[in-house]
C-alpha cells in the first residue's frame, strides 16, 4: 500500500491544516460524481479518503509514523504470558503487553443519574430526560488539548509508545518490564503549544441533557446503562457510560408484587352478600367488574394480562384484587333499625342499643 503521506502530496511534518487542504484538494480531484465510469478515479478517491482517516487523527497518526500500516508488533503468545510475569513483577509484560502500561488516551469517567417514574410509566413505558454535569470534548481544539493549528508532539522519551522499559534481575534471570511514560503519561504524545480554553486536557465541563427511553416493565431499583453517554476521555479518550437509577413512586391505588398489580378494594357489606356489577378504572382504562353474590371479605379476583410487563419476555402479569367487606363505624339511626328488622328476621341475637363491649362494662360495675 502507498505511503499516506504520497498519497496526499504532503511531507510527513505537514500540519494538521495543510493535511485537510491536500485531502479536500485530491476529493475533489477524483470524487466519483466528477468521473463518472472511471474505476482509476474511484480507485483513487478510496485511497485518498484512507489515508486522511489515519493522518486526521493525532492517535492514528502517531501510530502510523511509528509503526506504519501494520500498527504494533503483536505477542505471539496470545498475551498469555505476559499476563504471567504482569502478576509478578507489577508492570508490564516481558513482551509488551500488560493492561496497566497500555498506551493511548484513558476512557472517561463514567456518570450517574436518577429518575423518578409513576406506576403508569413502568407499566406503559416512557421518555424521560436526565441533565448531566459532565466533560465534553473541547470544540476549540477538537479534543486533541493543543492549540487550534497545531498538534501534540511524540514524546521523545518513549517514542509515542506511551510506555517505557526497562531491564532488571530477578530470580529468573533478566526480565524487561514496561510501565507508563512519566513524561507523557503514557498517552505516547505531548502538548507544546496548550489549548487555552481546555488548557491541554481535550475537554470541557458543561451540562448536557440526554433522551432516557424507560422500557415497559423496569422495578425500583433497576439501573439503565447508556454507552458511550458518559464523560468524554482526556485528549481524545473514548466517553464513559451514562448509568440512569430507576425510582417509581408509590401509587394511591395498586402496588406491585412482581409483575403482578395488587389492590385491596373495600365494597359494602350489601354489595358483598347481593352481589353487583361495578365500573372498575384498571391502568389501562375502566372494566365492568362483576362481584357474586355472598362474596367473603379477602375473596382475590385476577383480572388477567392488567399487570406489569415482563421486561424481558413477552406478556404482562395480573391484576389481583382483593375484595374486603367494609362495615362502617357508625350508621344513621334508621339504617340500624333496618339491619336490627333484618336480624330478627333471620332470628340472630344482636346487642341492644348502646350495648355493645363499652356497654356491658359499665353495666358491670353498676
Amino acid at each position: 500500500m502507498a505511503d499516506h503521506y504520497e498519497t496526499l502530496g504532503v511531507s510527513r511534518g505537514a500540519t494538521d491544516d495543510e493535511i485537510k487542504r491536500a485531502y479536500k484538494k485530491l476529493a475533489r480531484t477524483y470524487h466519483p460524481d466528477l468521473n463518472p465510469g472511471d474505476p482509476e478515479a474511484e480507485a483513487r478517491f478510496k485511497e485518498v479518503g484512507a489515508a486522511y482517516e489515519t493522518l486526521r487523527d493525532p492517535q492514528r497518526r502517531a501510530a502510523y509514523d511509528r509503526y506504519g500500516e501494520d500498527g504494533p508488533p503483536t505477542d505471539p503468545f496470545g498475551g498469555g504470558l505476559g499476563d504471567i510475569f504482569e502478576a509478578f513483577f507489577g508492570g508490564g509484560s516481558v513482551f509488551g503487553g500488560g493492561g496497566q502500561a497500555r498506551s493511548g488516551p484513558p476512557r472517561g469517567e463514567d456518570l450517574e443519574a436518577h429518575v423518578d417514574l409513576d406506576l403508569e410509566e413502568v407499566v406503559f413505558g416512557a421518555d424521560q430526560e436526565v441533565t448531566v454535569r459532565t466533560a465534553v470534548r473541547c470544540e476549540d481544539c477538537d479534543g486533541t488539548g493543543a492549540r487550534n493549528g497545531t498538534s501534540p508532539s511524540i514524546c521523545e522519551e518513549c517514542g509515542g509508545a506511551g510506555q517505557v522499559r526497562r531491564v532488571r534481575n530477578s530470580v529468573l534471570g533478566q526480565m524487561v518490564t514496561a510501565s507508563a511514560c512519566g513524561s507523557c503519561g503514557g498517552l505516547g504524545q505531548v502538548i507544546l503549544d496548550p489549548c487555552p480554553t481546555c488548557e491541554a486536557s481535550g475537554r470541557t465541563i458543561e451540562q448536557r441533557t440526554y433522551a432516557v427511553e424507560i422500557p415497559p416493565g423496569v422495578d425500583d431499583g433497576t439501573t439503565l446503562r447508556l454507552s458511550g453517554r458518559g464523560a468524554a476521555g482526556p485528549r481524545g479518550g473514548a466517553h464513559g457510560d451514562l448509568y440512569v437509577h430507576v425510582r417509581v413512586r408509590p401509587h394511591p391505588t395498586f402496588r406491585r408484587e412482581g409483575n403482578d398489580l395488587v389492590h385491596d378494594f373495600y365494597i359494602p357489606f350489601t354489595q358483598a352478600v347481593l352481589g353487583a356489577e361495578l365500573q372498575y378504572e384498571t391502568l389501562d382504562g375502566s372494566e365492568t367488574f362483576v362481584v357474586p353474590r355472598a362474596t367473603e371479605s379477602g375473596t382475590e379476583f385476577r383480572m388477567r394480562g392488567r399487570g406489569v410487563p415482563h421486561v424481558r419476555g413477552r406478556g404482562r402479569g395480573d391484576l389481583r384484587v382483593r375484595v374486603f367487606v367494609d362495615v362502617p363505624d357508625e350508621l344513621p339511626e334508621e339504617q340500624e333499625q333496618l339491619l336490627r328488622e333484618f336480624a330478627a328476621l333471620r332470628g340472630e341475637d344482636i346487642a341492644e342499643p348502646g350495648q355493645g363491649l363499652l356497654g356491658r362494662i359499665k353495666s358491670a360495675f353498676s
